[in-house]
C-alpha cells in the first residue's frame, strides 16, 4: 500500500493549478441519467471517486468517451450519453465504496419509474443516513421499500411536484431531488436547501439540459418539471476545497503561491477566516494568490456549518494549520460526528488538541515533529500531509488511498513548490 513520505521545514512558492471540483462533478455526472441526449463535461479531475462513479455509471448502461488528449492539468472532458440504460440496480460492490453513488436514485425513479440501489459507504466520518433523498421522493410520488440493504423505489408514470421542507441542510438530499424534481409532473419546492457552490452548478447544467429552476444560489428552489431534458456542455467549477487546502500549506509553511484557476469567491468563509488568522488572499486574474510574509499566523475560532459557512470539509486542515500558530483556537464541529479522528495522529506530531464533545480547543506549538502517521478518511489524510510540511523531519502518511479519492497529483503540486514530498509505492 502506498504512503507519503514529507520532509518538513520548507516555505512554497509558485503556482499550483486547481483541478475541477469533485463534489460539483459527481452529481453532474449522474444528471447524465436523465436524458438521452449525451452530456458533455469538462474540468473533470483525475480522481478515484469520479472513476468509481464513471464505473457505477457504465454498469447502468452509460456510454462514456473521454475526448481529447489525456486531460492534463486541464482536466478531462468526458461525454455521458445514457441512451440505452440496461440496468436501474446499483450494486452493493460498487456503492460500498463512495456514498455519492446515492445521487443515481432520484435520476433513475424520474426518468424511468423505477430504481434499486445500494445503502452507500464512503468515509467512516458518520452516520450520514440519505433519510432525507428517501423522504423526498416519496413527497414526490415515489413509492420505497428497504430490502436487504437495497432502495427500491418505484413510480407509476412520472414524480408529482411537491413541495419538501427540509429539516436540515444537505446537499446530498437537494442534489438528488432537485434532479428528481426535474422531469416530475407540475412544480417542486425545495425549502432549506443547500446553497453550496456545487449545487448551484448542477442546477446550472440542468438549466442548460432544458430544466426549469427558480431561486439558483438561494435556500428555496423552485423546480417546474419538464416531460424531457437534452444533452449540454458544461465545465466543472474550481474545487474550493482543494483551493482552501492548499491555502493552508501556505499558512502552515510561509511563502507565497499562486492558485491557477481558483475562485476567491467560493471559498466565502474559509477566505475571511485565513485573513483573520494573518493569511493574504487577494483576487488576481489567474485566480488567487496567497501569501504569509509576518511569521506565524494567529489562532482563529471557527464553527462549521452549511455555505456559506465554515465547510467541514476544511475543518481538519484548518485544525492542523492552528496546532502551529500563536495563541490558542477553538473547532467545532457541527455537521458530521466522527469528524475529530485525525486528532489523535496530529497529537502523535505534538499538536496540543484537547477534545470537549463536538468541540476542540488548539494550543499552538513552536513547531510540529515528524512521525509515522495514519489516514482514516479523506480531509484527515491532508490534514497530516499539512502538518507534515510544517513538522521537523520526516512524516510517513499511511493509508494514502484516502487522499487519492480527493486530491489529483497532491505530491507533485506541493513538490513543484518546493517541498520535500514524495509517494513511496507499496507491494499491495
Amino acid at each position: 500500500m502506498d504512503h507519503i513520505r514529507i520532509r518538513g521545514g520548507n516555505t512554497l512558492n509558485g503556482d499550483i493549478r486547481i483541478g475541477g471540483a469533485k463534489n460539483a462533478a459527481l452529481p453532474l455526472m449522474a444528471a447524465c441519467l436523465l436524458t438521452d441526449g449525451a452530456l458533455t463535461l469538462s474540468n473533470l479531475p483525475h480522481l478515484a471517486d469520479i472513476t468509481t462513479l464513471a464505473n457505477l455509471l457504465v454498469q447502468h448502461g452509460v456510454e462514456i468517451n473521454m475526448n481529447g488528449a489525456d486531460g492534463g492539468h486541464e482536466g478531462r472532458t468526458l461525454s455521458l450519453s445514457a441512451h440505452n440504460i440496461t440496468s436501474t440496480t446499483a450494486p452493493y460492490d460498487l456503492v460500498r465504496k463512495m456514498r455519492a453513488t446515492a445521487l443515481v436514485l432520484g435520476p433513475l425513479v424520474a426518468r424511468f419509474g423505477q430504481a434499486r440501489v445500494s445503502l452507500p459507504g464512503g468515509c467512516a466520518i458518520g452516520a450520514r443516513p440519505i433519510d432525507l433523498h428517501i423522504k423526498g421522493l416519496q413527497e414526490l410520488g415515489a413509492e420505497i421499500e428497504l430490502d436487504g440493504g437495497y432502495v427500491n423505489a418505484k413510480c407509476n408514470g412520472r414524480l408529482t411536484g411537491a413541495t419538501i421542507v427540509f429539516p436540515f441542510t444537505s446537499v446530498g438530499a437537494t442534489e438528488n431531488l432537485m434532479m428528481a424534481a426535474t422531469l416530475a409532473d407540475g412544480e417542486s419546492r425545495l425549502v432549506n436547501a443547500a446553497r453550496e457552490p456545487e449545487v448551484t452548478d448542477l442546477a446550472n447544467c440542468l438549466i442548460a439540459m432544458g430544466a426549469q429552476i427558480d431561486g439558483v444560489g438561494s435556500d428555496t428552489l423552485v423546480i417546474q418539471g419538464v416531460e424531457r431534458l437534452s444533452g449540454a456542455s458544461h465545465r466543472v467549477i474550481p474545487d474550493r476545497i482543494e483551493a482552501g487546502t492548499y491555502a493552508m500549506a501556505v499558512a502552515i509553511t510561509g511563502g507565497a503561491v499562486q492558485l491557477l484557476g481558483a475562485s476567491l469567491e467560493h471559498l466565502g468563509a474559509v477566505a475571511e477566516t485565513l485573513r483573520a488568522a494573518g493569511l493574504i488572499l487577494e483576487d488576481v486574474d489567474s485566480g488567487i494568490s496567497v501569501r504569509r510574509e509576518n511569521g506565524r499566523l494567529i489562532g482563529v475560532d471557527v464553527m462549521t456549518d452549511p455555505y456559506p459557512g465554515f465547510p467541514t470539509d476544511m475543518q481538519a486542515q484548518f485544525m492542523a494549520l492552528m496546532a502551529t500558530v500563536n495563541g490558542a483556537s477553538m473547532v467545532t464541529e457541527t455537521i458530521f460526528e466522527n469528524r475529530f479522528m485525525h486528532v489523535p495522529e496530529l497529537t502523535r506530531m505534538g499538536a496540543n488538541i484537547n477534545l470537549h464533545g463536538g468541540s476542540a480547543m488548539i494550543r499552538g506549538v513552536p513547531r510540529l515533529t515528524g512521525a509515522p502517521v495514519m489516514a482514516t478518511d479523506l480531509r484527515a489524510s491532508v490534514s497530516l500531509v499539512l502538518a507534515g510540511l510544517a513538522a521537523d523531519g520526516d512524516t510517513i502518511v499511511n493509508r494514502v488511498y484516502h487522499l487519492d479519492r480527493g486530491y489529483e497529483r497532491l505530491e507533485e503540486k506541493l513538490a513543484a513548490c518546493g517541498a520535500e514530498v514524495e509517494r513511496i509505492k507499496g507491494d499491495g
